[in-house]
């Protein structure tokens, strides 16, 4: 078959898959439009899925099984009047595709609803000579009369510009930020990768929004990490919305350079941001449906912000935890927590002493290796051991699918939790085969490892406790040659003032002791800066709740106007989407509280 003969047969077959996914499409519309659920169910697997964010349920919700999922969409299309079902000419076209180990026919769709324009996902195969559904997502891509203000719905720019007498850009930006003559409609605590997310996404759909941001400058919250961080997964899946790095940018990204590029996102995204302020408490004035926010500004004054909603975009963690070692106020040496290290190069010759084997200790450990400092690390629980390339890799598959970023997303939302653990656990046994030297070499030397609770790997740890995971470096290579040292917590029975005394008698010495013992959950943030009641009745937050998703992220949570925002650059990329229209059809009347929205 030559060139042209191949190329008239990819066409061919793509039609046809195009066709066969549009014969389903509009089967599926006419029995959602009559609210037919013996039809709708006809039309799927028995054990198929459903993944709806916002569309259908104005939540992040998933259904499992043929007959529940044909129930709750003819109840949901009651108030939804989804309609107009199509396969875009303009996004990845149809195609057949591998997905959790299940060959199919993948689609992206689009369709309207009674408030605005969604979009989803829908996979397709052939079940008793009948093409069904195992998987239909739906999501809320935009509110009617709200659209992003992109592309051709960019601002003209009248108000300012050739303004001769008047104001220029400038002068309105300074005025916005100042707040002298309104209050925020929303207020974001944290300014780095969420809190600027979730701001640039309020800003497109008209939502006023002030990011303040405790350090001196935008990006100092990565400024300020280890002198040796840069990302672990590779820079075209960390894009924040609408503005994308650069491609002459390394693969992982240094800290500073991220830093910078979040100072220059927020003033090219004209995000309003306090920089030098701290939040330091808030309380809920039920009455007049707004938060009493306390803020200190750079010159030590407090300020009082009355915004409807309060974003916490501060992070999966909130403040170091440090927990208490026998000894360790007699330690003569220093003791610092992982979060005000910066770099080993003032250790040299010296010796120390690292508590704990996550991704941030072992970096510290190679930090201070690398400066000529004898390293040991100290191991408490079993740990997770992945290497960024080529193990960690394997998790940005559907990105590395490209071209188009919004499509990426768009697959990557479409998952429910039933699925992610499933393909979690797919990846991780090819992450054992990966990583088997390094593995089988650490197990060698006494280190205590494991793949997760039910070997799902290290992603499924950082979404049930937010650590408990290596992302290595290089550091398992050293321990294993014995350049850097491994010691197990229960072979110490206490610190004393030159080192960690052992329970054979011996003193392992040390200088400096470095505890990378994690942080307190963002709950205890909530608890000091909201008060106990506030934290109560929202319960946790991050982890994996009942219903499979994480707990009180990227949603409406059980107190009003309470909503938080975290995670890496692509989950905050699109999520903030998700919570920014929430935010949106609040204050548009489209959506009460979660009390009076019951699902």
């Amino acid at each position: 078959m030559n060139h042209a003969d191949t190329s008239l047969h990819t066409f061919h077959q793509m039609a046809e898959i195009r066709a066969i996914a549009e014969r389903w499409l509009k089967a599926f519309e006419k029995a959602l439009s009559r609210r037919d659920a013996k039809k709708i169910g006809a039309l799927f697997h028995q054990d198929s899925y459903w993944r709806d964010v916002l569309a259908f349920t104005w939540d992040l919700s998933s259904v499992e099984g043929q007959i529940r999922i044909s129930i709750d969409l003819a109840e949901a299309q009651t108030s939804t009047a989804a309609r107009g079902f199509h396969i875009p000419s303009n996004r990845k076209p149809p195609k057949k595709v591998n997905r959790v180990g299940r060959e199919c026919i993948e689609a992206i769709i689009e369709f309207t609803t009674a408030v605005g324009r969604g979009a989803g996902i829908i996979r397709l195969s052939e079940d008793e000579g009948n093409i069904k559904a195992w998987l239909l997502s739906t999501t809320l891509e935009e509110l009617e009369g709200f659209a992003e203000q992109t592309g051709e719905n960019r601002p003209v720019g009248t108000a300012y510009s050739r303004n001769f007498g008047g104001d220029n850009w400038g002068d309105i930006r300074r005025k916005a930020a100042a707040y002298d003559d309104r209050e925020p409609t929303v207020l974001v605590v944290g300014g780095a990768q969420s809190g600027l997310s979730i701001a640039a996404r309020l800003n497109q759909i008209g939502v006023d929004t002030l990011v303040v941001e405790q350090w001196p400058r935008i990006g100092d919250s990565w400024r300020k990490r280890y002198h040796s961080l840069a990302l672990h997964n590779s820079t075209h899946i960390n894009h924040l919305p609408y503005l994308d790095f650069p491609t002459t940018w390394p693969r992982y990204i240094p800290k500073d350079m991220l830093g910078n590029w979040f100072e220059f996102y927020a003033d090219a995204m004209e995000i309003n941001c306090w920089t030098d302020t701290e939040f330091i408490s808030g309380s809920r004035d039920e009455t007049a449906k707004c938060w009493i926010a306390r803020v200190k500004r750079g010159d030590g004054t407090e300020q009082i912000v009355k915004p409807q909603h309060l974003v916490f975009a501060n992070g999966v963690s909130s403040y170091p935890l440090h927990t208490e070692q026998p000894g360790l106020d007699d330690f003569e040496g220093e003791v610092i927590h992982s979060e005000g290290f910066d770099s080993g190069a003032m250790w040299s010759g010296k010796r120390a002493l690292i508590l704990g084997t996550g991704s941030s200790a072992n970096d510290i450990a190679l930090d201070l290796y690398s400066h000529g400092v004898d390293t040991t690390i100290i191991q408490r629980g079993s740990t997770t051991v992945v290497s960024i390339d080529p193990s960690a890799r394997l998790n940005e598959a559907i990105f590395d699918e490209g071209p188009n970023l919004t499509d990426s997303d768009l697959i990557v939302a479409s998952a429910p939790p039933a699925l992610i653990v499933e393909a979690y656990k797919q990846v991780t046994q090819r992450m054992l085969e990966l990583d088997h030297d390094m593995i089988e070499g650490l197990k060698g030397i006494g280190f205590k490892f494991d793949m997760g609770e039910d070997e799902t790997g290290h992603q499924m740890k950082y979404f049930r406790r937010g650590g408990g995971y290596n992302l290595d470096a290089g550091s398992s290579h050293l321990m294993i040659k014995g350049e850097i040292g491994l010691l197990q917590y229960d072979q110490i029975n206490c610190f004393v003032p030159k080192g960690a005394l052992l329970n054979d008698g011996s003193v392992v010495p040390a200088d400096l002791i470095v505890l990378a013992t994690g942080y307190y959950p963002q709950k205890e943030l909530v608890h000091r800066s909201l008060g106990e009641k506030v934290s109560e009745k929202i319960g946790p937050v991050w982890g994996i709740g009942e219903d499979g998703e994480l707990n009180n992220m990227f949603r409406r949570t059980p107190q009003e106007g309470l909503w938080f925002i975290a995670g890496g650059l692509a989950q905050v990329r699109i999520n903030s989407k998700y919570l920014a229209l929430q935010i949106k059809a609040i204050e548009e009347g489209l959506l009460g509280p979660l009390e009076t929205n019951k699902l």
